[in-house]
């Protein structure tokens, strides 16, 4: 027996064909049908709709009870926009998602080793007791069920153990018994296993632990590490970076240091934005590793951002980049 599916929503199926007609008729320009087809059936309709929303038409519309002005958006395109301006951005924001991967599996790889050596040193086990971590941070109660911080902890380690297909999981439960030792267990732990985990620590353990990373303010660099597993899940599931509005607001160090962030504090247009993102990683790339090259290809592929051939004209200014911020990416040519 089918279930009747309760949804308003009407729009009918179309084929690739269909697609490329229905933007068409809304003012897109395509210049080679063949390949326009190719991108859709390879990336999809409304993937692709993330990079040519910049380029819809926006219209003012007041309200006529409160007469209030407000943005409405439109179906129809600003004249004169190329569908392959679309795909550039699109690939554009592919290669950007490829190096910031790169960058987190770093940091992530030493955030985890950094956590284990210092609650491991006074708990073999302490990811698994609740007095390894501070009362009031663990104690944390979120959501309508009212579950602990430690309690969703637990929850969220059971089953990245239970789901892991690695050996040596299967090697210490057979030899050592159903718990993995703290320096084990990470090796399971995915970015927000991290961040929550750090976020209950006890302060000196945070302090130390950010002071490692080159920050005095643990506060900050705990919202840095929670901003930094958001960013991961939207590269893990091949989200759009590059313009987006982003939800985690990192916080910047009270006293502003390391330097480049004193570019964004009270900024609150610009740390919403991505590019605060990517100066995080930066600095956490430097720490983890000295000499790495990871900066100047980013800054490389920022400087090729895709020249449109499309009225409206696109930059990298909508990631939320500050003056000057090249003096930071790129090496001294002086030194």
């Amino acid at each position: 027996m089918s279930s009747a599916v309760n949804s308003r929503y009407d729009r009918p199926w179309k084929s690739f064909e269909e697609q490329l007609e229905l933007l068409r008729s809304r003012g897109m320009r395509i210049e080679d049908d063949a390949s326009a087809l190719t991108w859709l059936r390879r990336v999809g309709y409304y993937r692709l709709s993330a990079y040519w929303y910049p380029f819809r038409v926006f219209r003012h519309v007041q309200d006529a009870e409160t007469g209030s002005i407000r943005t409405q958006r439109t179906d129809e395109f600003v004249q004169d926009t190329s569908f392959s301006d679309a795909v550039e951005l699109y690939v554009f924001d592919r290669r950007l998602r490829v190096l910031l991967s790169d960058a987190l599996e770093r940091i992530e790889v030493s955030l985890r080793v950094e956590l284990a050596y210092r609650l491991g040193k006074s708990d073999t086990f302490a990811h698994l007791h609740a007095g390894a971590f501070h009362p009031t941070f663990r104690d944390r109660r979120f959501g309508g069920d009212g579950e602990t911080a430690f309690d969703a902890w637990q929850r969220r380690y059971g089953g990245l153990v239970a789901r892991s297909k690695e050996d040596f999981v299967k090697h210490y439960h057979e030899r050592h018994g159903p718990d993995l030792p703290i320096w084990v267990a990470i090796e399971v732990w995915d970015f927000g296993a991290v961040s929550q985990l750090l976020a209950m620590t006890r302060v000196p353990d945070q302090e130390a632990i950010a002071k490692r990373f080159g920050i005095a303010d643990w506060k900050a660099f705990s919202s840095w590490v929670r901003a930094l597993s958001y960013l991961r899940n939207l590269v893990a599931h091949h989200s759009r970076v590059w313009n987006r509005n982003m939800v985690s607001e990192p916080k910047m160090p009270s006293a502003h240091t390391p330097d480049w962030c004193a570019d964004f504090a009270g900024q609150k247009d610009l740390l919403s934005k991505p590019f605060v993102y990517l100066e995080i990683v930066r600095h956490l790339v430097e720490v983890v590793c000295p000499g790495s090259q990871w900066p100047q290809r980013v800054a490389a592929h920022l400087a090729a951002f895709p020249a449109q051939t499309s009225q409206r004209k696109l930059t990298v200014s909508a990631m939320g980049v500050p003056i000057c911020w090249e003096r930071r990416w790129l090496p001294d040519p002086g030194k």
